[in-house]
């Protein structure tokens, strides 16, 4: 079992930056693929970003590919963020999430421990 907390949300305005940070408690973090996931108001949840077990690889969704950075920090449990160039469209609640699977999946039924989220609104 492995609990997530996310921190470092908050108002920024648009072309601003927010390094989001996902701490997880639980033995053998760096068993798990963890992903980045947003929900805006009236929308389905999405996926943002997913790295692999070891860091390797990542992969990202077209919306923020190029300007979101995820990383990684397997001794400090921690999974982060990093959220640059942002725009209104960004605003949403992001939530981390852990998947015990082998490949790093961008559906959120294959990720198994969620976080409570953290808010992240962008101004014009």
């Amino acid at each position: 079992q492995v609990q997530l907390v996310e921190s470092g949300g908050g108002l920024v305005q648009a072309g601003g930056s927010l390094k989001l940070s996902c701490a997880a408690s639980g033995r053998t973090f760096s068993s798990y693929v963890v992903g980045w996931f947003r929900q805006a108001p009236g929308k389905e949840r999405e996926f943002a970003a997913v790295i692999t077990r070891s860091g390797g690889t990542t992969y990202y969704a077209d919306s923020v590919k190029g300007r979101f950075t995820i990383s990684r920090d397997n001794a400090k449990n921690t999974v982060y963020l990093q959220m640059n160039s942002l725009k209104p469209e960004d605003t949403a609640v992001y939530y981390c999430a852990g998947s015990n699977t082998l490949w790093p999946s961008r559906s959120g039924r294959d990720y198994n421990y969620w976080g409570q989220g953290t808010q992240v609104t962008v101004s014009s």
